[in-house]
């Protein structure tokens, strides 16, 4: 047992595998114990590791959080999104209905709900972050009636969670008219993933109406994805929807895409340097940790510069590149070229026997270093 904010946690179960592990959280919101589901990821757990992982929290565990953890490990393992802590909370046996209930007249959180969602915001987000070392991008996963839950949050002063899964959400009254107007004030940036089945209900043509009006919002900071399933029933939604929802949201944290890179980096007039230093700038605000840089998201800058003729992204490129990959050619065989197209071609040449003594990488061999500096002395006389 272990102290923690005036409350206690028990660990009842742990281990379940390496990084999964089950808990009884004993609330003093709630006055009751409740069934928590952790993924940790194993770099989180090394001793004395300061790695940070975005935290997501899933509502109706018990459907949806294997679900979860099989995606985040998924696209974690083809670079498309970080390492994630994933903490599920267990709804069943009617704990969701009194968890996510809201007055049917003013469509807010009833007496129960309310104290659900001091539990989550004041006891178990809190002791997650603090446990884990989580960073400050935050997710949360709901379905059906938690789905229309956790916009709650999003009236929060601050909201709590920075990005927002909600599939085939049962909306409480004016909920189409009061997020989309909520979100218009909230100055932080916020994710947004709305889903819905093929088959028709009762709550359809609100979620419609709620799609209408968050597709009218125009704001940097608010990214916002609708997606609807026509062969998809209301059970296996949650199935169809949450790959591509992960996909979406991380979407700035994958590599360099061809797509990307034909129209976001060739078309531009900014330095095609930029572009990388922007992008993982952005991915440092969002998920509060700095990303190495990848070797695919180098080549594609190195391209780009060679195809737009921006040799001037080439020095910034090659100081990156030693300070990323320092036993490599890349760092020194990047900056003989940018000598040599200024203009330079001894500081050129003294660039390329630098590069020759470093480890190949990629396309950069020793025997391309060689030509380098054999056609300099050729053209140049050394």
């Amino acid at each position: 047992m272990r102290l923690l904010l005036g409350f206690f946690a028990f660990l009842i179960l742990c281990n379940l595998n390496a990084q999964e592990k089950q808990e009884i959280f004993e609330s003093f919101k709630l006055q009751e114990r409740r069934t928590v589901r952790y993924y940790i990821p194993e770099s989180n757990e090394e001793e004395k590791s300061n790695e940070k992982h975005p935290l997501i929290l899933v509502l109706d565990a018990e459907y949806l959080f294997d679900q979860v953890v099989a995606q985040v490990k998924f696209y974690h393992n083809f670079s498309g999104m970080p390492e994630a802590i994933v903490v599920g909370v267990n709804q069943g046996d009617g704990l969701r209905f009194d968890d996510t209930a809201f007055e049917e007249n003013t469509g807010l959180p009833d007496e129960n709900s309310k104290l659900f969602f001091e539990f989550l915001g004041m006891e178990l987000i809190p002791f997650v972050a603090t446990e884990y070392n989580a960073a400050p991008f935050k997710m949360i996963v709901g379905y059906d009636m938690s789905a229309n839950f956790e916009n709650f949050f999003l009236f929060k002063e601050k909201p709590l969670f920075n990005a927002y899964v909600s599939i085939s959400p049962v909306l409480a009254p004016e909920m189409e008219t009061r997020i989309p107007s909520r979100i218009q004030d909230i100055e932080q940036p916020i994710f947004y993933h709305l889903v819905l089945e093929g088959s028709k209900n009762k709550k359809s043509d609100q979620i419609i109406a709620l799609d209408k009006a968050l597709k009218e919002i125009k704001k940097e900071s608010f990214q916002y994805a609708f997606h609807k399933y026509p062969d998809a029933d209301h059970t296996s939604i949650a199935s169809y929807s949450l790959g591509k929802a992960i996909d979406q949201i991380f979407k700035i944290f994958k590599p360099i895409s061809p797509k990307e890179y034909r129209e976001n980096i060739l078309t531009s007039d900014a330095p095609a340097y930029d572009y990388l230093e922007e992008k993982y700038a952005m991915i440092e605000t969002l998920f509060g940790f700095e990303k190495n840089v990848e070797l695919n998201d180098i080549m594609a800058i190195y391209a780009a510069s060679r195809k737009k003729e921006d040799f001037e992204s080439l020095k910034p490129l090659s100081d990156l590149c030693k300070k990323e990959f320092p036993k490599t050619m890349l760092g020194f065989f990047f900056e003989g070229e940018y000598y040599e197209q200024m203009g330079e071609p001894k500081k050129a040449l003294r660039t390329f026997e630098k590069a020759f003594g470093m480890e190949e990488i990629d396309f950069l061999t020793k025997d391309l270093a060689l030509e380098k500096m054999d056609a300099l002395k050729a053209d140049f006389g050394f």
